[in-house]
């Protein structure tokens, strides 16, 4: 994984100096101008596509950020505060950070249009507020210094440039990473981003936090750039267009902000040059929004997919590493029992989904958890790895009580989870799926030994070209890396072929040697609850109907006339 963000580094500097070196090179005075608006625009933009294309929230009010970062920067000239203007952009940043923070907190409990609205009224409100306020310096003409050495247009091109690189190369490595990959697993699903020891406040919070300080920084450059500003440049409408843009092309990709950039600061130039209206220009960015919301894909997404067509994707090279790779399972100490549940019990008003069900899952085994449909085996997940806070009785993990933990506390402290549906969010690579799972710092060898183990496809794939059956096999790799002392497995064989279920309960059955986690397997497949299973629990209508070895148990006439129906015993009488 850092092979790939180093690479992606690479490729993003490649491109700034590339472009940089052109523009300087062929274009007059008047057009270098222009195109310092559209890297400062492509910066703001690219900080709206962390929260709305990486973190999956909404926000109407990114201008806002800005003009908190220019106005800082503001204040700061007419102070002739020291270190000029790249160290008044840092302090910009950082003053717009708490508004971050502050419009995040809302994106905990809202999400959707309620978010959207929140968002925009402190648009609203911030455009009032800034309307009152006469920007610093202006009625003293005394417009924003530039530093020495980049006080020309050309001069300013090339420090916007050179800081727009820098937040682009930041962006890539931040976007690889375990909090990248944490923002589209929130984006994808929170439930299955908690159950990965994902901190969902956390991910969502900081998202907005980095989102404002890159957009303070903009607002700052763009105070350089402009001399001085007005409190229109950062109002309600300049926020939507702004919106509308990220949507259409895609700000969270480096080629979909600079496609944004070009539009915003150049579409209005093409429109002054046809004598045309310039509001046509938010129709016909609203239009494009529209358009990337109905086919589910952006500008940027389409270029990538049809570059993929053009110039279809290298495999990583050299061998995977083998199953042998992978470090031996650390020792286990302490209890002898891993995770039990005592008397617990889940009611859905007068329902009773789950009767004082008692279970235990003793160190180093792999213990079945059966019953027909209806029978309680994903109310009894839920609730033991804290996605049901309204249970009944005590969830015991290593010998201590958990029921006062969170769902992403409890995964973190080792009680992990998979699901009956696969909610991988598509836009990673196999790789930093596994990394995300297991909590990070594996390396790359480590990562391709778990995938060999499972025979998943190779870590640089992206997830949405891989098919159901292979991400759930995924899931098991995600949760088997990260080696954790309980692991829960809803159904891991569903939509799987018969020989993959039967290497599926192989590798199981290996999980605690392996890994050195216990497994409690929810499965319907009983042949591969045979394979890989040394006990069994068996629910019926939320209560505990038998539990001991595996065929002892599923030879009982109770057990047999729960899952078919049938009375063996009355059979044999009339026999």
């Amino acid at each position: 994984m850092k092979r790939d963000s180093i690479h992606a580094a690479l490729k993003t500097a490649a491109m700034v100096i590339v472009v940089g070196a052109l523009c300087l090179t062929l274009l007059p005075n008047y057009w270098i101008f222009l195109l310092t608006a559209v890297f400062i625009i492509g910066m703001s933009l690219q900080s709206l596509g962390l929260v709305v294309g990486r973190a999956g929230m909404i926000s109407l009010c990114q201008m806002s950020f800005a003009g908190v970062g220019a106005w800082t920067v503001g204040y700061l000239n007419v102070m002739n505060f020291p270190g000029g203007l790249l160290v008044w952009l840092l302090i910009g940043g950082l003053a717009a950070l708490p508004f971050g923070l502050i419009i995040g907190l809302p994106a905990l409990r809202l999400r959707g249009i309620n978010l959207a609205i929140v968002t925009l009224g402190f648009a609203v409100a911030f455009g009032v507020v800034l309307g009152t306020i006469t920007y610093p310096g202006q009625t003293t003409f005394q417009m924003v210094a530039r530093p020495s050495g980049f006080d020309s247009d050309r001069g300013y091109f090339i420090m916007v440039l050179a800081i727009y690189g820098v937040v682009a190369i930041a962006l890539e490595f931040v976007s690889r990473s375990r909090l990248g990959a944490s923002w589209l697993a929130v984006s994808h699903s929170e439930r299955a981003a908690a159950s990965l020891g994902v901190s969902v406040p956390g991910a969502k919070l900081s998202a907005f936090a980095i989102s404002a300080f890159i957009s303070g920084i903009a607002g700052g450059l763009l105070a350089g750039y402009m001399g001085t500003l007005l409190a229109d440049n950062f109002s309600m409408m300049q926020s939507l267009v702004l919106f509308a843009v990220a949507t259409m092309v895609g700000a969270h990709f480096p080629l979909g902000a600079i496609l944004g950039g070009i539009l915003v600061a150049l579409f209005p130039e093409l429109l002054r040059r046809l004598s045309l209206p310039q509001d046509l220009g938010s129709v016909v960015f609203g239009l494009g929004a529209v358009q990337a919301l109905s086919t589910g894909e952006t500008i940027s997404e389409t270029f990538a997919r049809l570059g993929r067509k053009v110039m279809p994707r290298r495999e990583r090279s050299g061998p995977r590493s083998g199953p042998e790779c992978l470090p031996a399972a650390r020792p286990d100490a302490g209890a002898e029992i891993a995770l039990e549940t005592r008397d617990l019990t889940v009611r859905y008003g007068n329902v009773v989904a789950l009767n004082s069900a008692n279970i235990v899952v003793p160190k180093g085994t792999v213990v079945g958890l059966i019953g027909p449909n209806g029978a309680g085996k994903s109310t009894c997940v839920d609730a033991i790895t804290g996605f049901l806070h309204g249970y009944e009785g005590d969830v015991l993990f290593q010998g201590e009580s958990v029921n006062g933990l969170q769902a992403a506390q409890r995964a973190r402290a080792g009680l992990r989870r998979t699901w009956q549906t696969t909610r991988i969010a598509p836009e990673l690579t196999v790789g930093e799926y596994v990394n995300l799972a297991s909590g990070g710092g594996l390396s790359d060898q480590e990562i391709d030994a778990v995938l060999a183990w499972l025979e998943c496809p190779s870590a640089d794939v992206l997830i949405t070209s891989v098919d159901s059956g292979a991400r759930r096999l995924l899931d098991v790799a995600g949760v088997v890396a990260a080696r954790p002392p309980v692991i829960l497995l809803d159904e891991p064989a569903a939509g799987q072929s018969y020989a993959e279920a039967v290497m599926l309960g192989k590798r199981i059955a290996e999980i605690p040697a392996r890994f050195g986690s216990s497994v409690l397997l929810i499965e319907h497949d009983m042949d591969l609850v045979r394979t890989a299973c040394s006990e069994v629990t068996v629910l019926d209508f939320g209560t505990v109907l038998a539990a001991g070895p595996t065929e002892e148990v599923l030879d009982l006439p109770v057990v047999k006339k729960a899952y078919m129906g049938i009375d063996f015993e009355h059979e044999e009488a009339a026999e």
